[in-house]
């Protein structure tokens, strides 16, 4: 199923919001094995996502990223990359990292998916009543 695929996707998974962003906090979840259900859900929520990663976690985003399209769940919306600047004390000086952030919507069919995934689960939606 979609959601077990991107579930073991998410491992090193930042996942921060507009909400976050205009209120000027750090607004990052770091994420674990729920962290794709946090995605699908805060894009419910709010619409767009914006998953970002340094180094190495890069290719798990990418992945999410990409799964979600896939799947017709988002959208991409913004790719932005650049380098941060790192201070490593047992290097004894900074280093750059590789930064990516991306930033996706939902996709027509997202509201659709969604249901259908609830109904999957034996979910009731708001305002229906299970039979």
């Amino acid at each position: 199923m979609v959601v077990e695929e991107i579930t073991e996707g998410v491992k090193n998974l930042a996942v921060a919001g507009d909400a976050a962003a205009a209120s000027g906090g750090e607004g990052q979840r770091r994420g674990g094995g729920g962290s794709s259900n946090r995605i699908q859900r805060y894009m419910q929520q709010h619409g767009d996502v914006e998953l970002s990663a340094l180094g190495m976690a890069i290719a798990t985003v990418v992945t999410v990223a990409e799964i979600l399209k896939n799947n017709g769940f988002a959208v991409e919306k913004k790719i932005r990359t650049s380098t941060v600047e790192i201070n490593d004390e047992t290097r004894g000086r900074p280093f750059q990292k590789a930064k990516i952030e991306i930033i996706l919507g939902k996709s027509d069919k997202f509201d659709e998916l969604m249901a259908a995934a609830a109904e999957e689960r034996g979910e009731v939606e708001d305002g229906e009543e299970q039979a």
